[in-house]
């Protein structure tokens, strides 16, 4: 699809809710992306909001307290920008299905709903990298991901198809589950020559089932040297404890 401007109100809500990064994926030939009933949806509005740079310093050893908490509340932010755009959506007279930032709706391979990567990576948002995150140029994978699926008409891409993460393997060093293959990503490749997410998933629920019941970790994350010069140029910026610290 030809990029153009996007809709007005379309950029009002997205700077209303302080989202800095965002776009719309075409997502022909991709598969998967469907609304409730099962229709197939063309094309999806993708976009992160940072994850708190002093908590994701605090990362590197293992998740604290405050990157679970911070977890938390931008999955319930994620979740409430995706549904008021689809509502936005569905009242000019679009479709629209907005999958939950971090449910989990298929135990057995341990996925959601939507991979909100594909999303990302086909809006052109950022790439993924051997740690099998997103990584953006203005925050490295110090990010959350939310998805709008949709068939409105919307300025696509261009998506990003290849890794440039270099010969960079810090966070496979990292990965205290040894769960990271270390091969390099590129568009369609199945998750599992990144990846072995069963093994990332019995580490976390062993040694960290106190956090989230084990749902988080984020070593793979913190230690990534792209994502800590990005989250270090906007921690000097503001300088802030995360929200949840203020009282």
């Amino acid at each position: 699809m030809d990029q153009g401007p996007f809709p007005r109100w379309l950029s009002e809500v997205m700077q209303g809710w302080e989202v800095p990064l965002w776009g719309a994926a075409d997502l022909s030939g991709v598969g998967g992306a469907a609304d409730a009933s099962g229709e197939a949806l063309p094309r999806a509005l993708a976009f992160a909001v940072p994850v708190h740079p002093l908590v994701m310093a605090g990362v590197r050893e293992g998740p604290t307290a405050g990157y679970a908490m911070e977890y938390r509340r931008l999955n319930g932010l994620i979740d409430a920008v995706a549904r008021d755009l689809a509502q936005k959506l569905w009242e000019r007279g679009c479709r629209a299905h907005a999958p939950d930032a971090s449910k989990r709706t298929d135990e057995a391979n341990l996925r959601g709903e939507y991979p909100h990567k594909t999303a990302a990576t086909r809006a052109g948002l950022g790439w993924i990298g051997r740690h099998c995150q997103l990584i953006t140029r203005s925050f490295g994978s110090w990010v959350r991901l939310g998805t709008v699926l949709t068939d409105a008409e919307l300025p696509c891409g261009p998506p990003l198809e290849r890794s440039y993460c270099g010969t960079c393997d810090a966070c496979v060093r990292a990965c205290p589950a040894g769960a990271l293959t270390g091969k390099a990503w590129l568009p369609g490749m199945p998750r599992e020559e990144i990846l072995d997410a069963r093994a990332c998933d019995e580490w976390k629920k062993q040694r960290y089932s106190h956090l989230m019941q084990g749902r988080v970790c984020g070593i793979c994350s913190a230690v990534c040297p792209f994502s800590r010069t990005r989250g270090g140029r906007a921690a000097k910026l503001e300088r802030q404890e995360p929200p949840w610290c203020r009282f």
